[in-house]
């Protein structure tokens, strides 16, 4: 991978948790579960459409390593670094493990 690409991943997979952290609660506190709704739409779509439509990020073969990793990752040193509860982070993290490991074997069983 040359260095511009690295710089633009690392551009495009900063660029999801950023907008999340900033937006998601703002648009939830002023419209409720409609905001949820369309924060789900405007920052997942949007950031979508730039890292892969526009070709932000680079990505050799590991597609599971993708915009969840990049979102996990930023908001959890977010969290760590303005002083919130990271034990509940934790739990939430080992439940999401389970759960991924759960859905593949599903995935699995449905291909056997």
């Amino acid at each position: 991978m040359t260095f511009p690409k690295i710089i633009a991943t690392m551009a495009g997979g900063f660029i999801f948790p950023f907008l999340i952290r900033l937006a998601w609660g703002k648009l939830v506190d002023n419209f409720g579960p409609i905001g949820g709704w369309l924060a789900a739409g405007f920052i997942v779509g949007t950031t979508w459409t730039l890292n892969h439509g526009v070709g932000l990020i680079y990505q050799s073969g590991a597609a599971w390593i993708d915009m969840a990793w990049a979102g996990f990752v930023g908001l959890f040193v977010a969290s760590a670094l303005s002083g919130d509860d990271v034990g509940k982070g934790i739990g939430m993290v080992i439940n999401a493990i389970l759960g991924g490991i759960l859905g593949g074997f599903i995935l699995y069983c449905l291909y056997v």
